[in-house]
């Protein structure tokens, strides 16, 4: 219903089928686009938070790294690669394209265990960049950067811009909002690390927030307050999200039906909805008609490789040569070229050494994480729970294993039997 209005508003006349028979949608397909939660939000995405929850573990989002990741990669990558399994007979030649989380770990697993061409996307490179761009007051199309890592934690190497007088570093203008202390009260994590570390982040301060031990302690809500951390965050969006859909649901699939503002604020506020949630929402259902384009990659890449016409986009490929001072076969977000020949990744070579090491802290738990998915040992996801960071850094061994355990036995028939 939605893809239809959309049609319409675009004057496109495409065929539009749905259907709940997987093999039928990709028979034939040249692109697959991947964009599920195995689960759902409840029951998994609640038993993720509220299990860890009962061992003084928070988290904000769980869906990228710590256990909430781990259990949701576990959940995940035996459905992918069943979806994969069903491309090779189908669909050989098409080209996967994954949005869904957790990115890297989601991609490692692909690669290792099938040929089909693929790329993971994520909208967090380009966001952040536009983000960047309004805190220095500088527009993003004069802007050029690059960027590399792994998914959530890729680093900004360069953000300049041209000018008559040459190029342009923009970092130290970066480095002014954190001194004259106009940093976001949202983004207060991803500013201090760019104080410790020299480059910015990717992903939000809530997401990053769980990537390392620094943040989150439940003996320090000085913390927390200090850095404006948003605990249970991943849950309070999708009880607004949900609230959203419902409150404006009968508005979009039935075009010429007066909107109710008030009412959909007012349900949006009773689930927790920030201003910024209300407002959002209502100038979606207000304007639903008025299609534009997003920034997420997904149709770019479609329309280059179609047309030809040459763009680069930042995706989601295996480490083969790309970064030196990474893991080869890990899964790493780096410039791809997109034209006629594929998606071309850009070698970077070496990151700095510490950023590199940052890295390597998430890359081990998706190593394990990956490992006890494609060969079933239950093991290594302890070990994949052990080195977590954030989970590390709050729990003790037998708390840890205590919590795999009791995450395994709650998520029951959402994960496949280990060993």
């Amino acid at each position: 219903m939605v893809a239809e209005r959309i049609a319409r508003s675009l004057g496109a006349h495409p065929t539009i089928e749905a259907t709940t028979d997987r093999r039928k949608a990709i028979a034939g397909a040249d692109y697959v686009i991947t964009m599920f939660q195995i689960g759902g939000y409840r029951p998994s995405t609640v038993i993720d938070f509220e299990i860890p929850k009962k061992y003084g573990l928070r988290q904000t989002i769980a869906d990228t790294l710590g256990i909430g990741g781990i259990m949701r990669a576990l959940r995940t990558i035996p459905v992918l690669l069943d979806l994969a399994k069903e491309m090779e007979e189908l669909c050989p030649h098409a080209l996967l394209l994954n949005y869904v989380n957790p990115m890297a770990m989601n991609m490692w697993a692909l690669n290792r265990a099938s040929k089909i061409r693929n790329v993971g996307l994520c909208h967090s490179v380009q966001g952040t960049a536009m983000q960047i761009a309004h805190d220095i007051g500088v527009p993003i199309e004069e802007i050029n950067y690059l960027c590399a890592g792994i998914n959530h934690m890729a680093f900004y190497l360069k953000f300049e811009r041209k000018t008559p007088q040459g190029v342009e570093d923009l970092y130290p203008r970066i480095h002014q909002v954190y001194k004259e202390g106009r940093v976001p009260d949202w983004n207060r994590v991803r500013y201090e690390m760019l104080k410790r570390l020299g480059y910015f982040v990717t992903e939000s301060s809530e997401h990053f927030s769980e990537y390392v031990p620094w943040f989150i302690k439940r003996d320090r809500p000085d913390l927390i307050e200090k850095f404006n951390i948003p605990l249970d965050e991943y849950i309070r969006r999708c009880e607004v999200q949900i609230a959203g859909w419902e409150a404006t649901k009968d508005v979009v699939e039935n075009p010429g039906l007066p909107i109710n503002i008030p009412l959909i604020q007012e349900k949006l506020r009773a689930a927790g909805a920030t201003d910024w949630d209300i407002q959002w929402v209502t100038e979606i259902a207000s304007k639903f008609d008025q299609i534009e384009k997003s920034h997420e990659y997904g149709s770019y890449i479609i329309h280059s490789l179609e047309t030809g016409i040459p763009r680069v986009i930042y995706g989601n490929v295996e480490n083969r040569g790309l970064i030196d001072n990474l893991p080869q076969g890990c899964t790493v977000e780096v410039p791809c070229l997109v034209d006629k020949n594929g998606i071309q990744p850009t070698k970077i070579g070496m990151l700095p050494p510490h950023l590199a090491a940052l890295m390597q802290t998430n890359i081990n738990v998706q190593a394990l994480t990956v490992e006890a998915a494609l060969t079933g040992k239950r093991e290594h996801i302890y070990h994949a729970a052990m080195l977590d960071p954030h989970t590390a850094a709050e729990l003790d061994l037998d708390q840890i294993w205590n919590l795999v355990d009791d995450l395994i036995e709650a998520h029951g028939d959402m994960l496949p039997k280990f060993h």
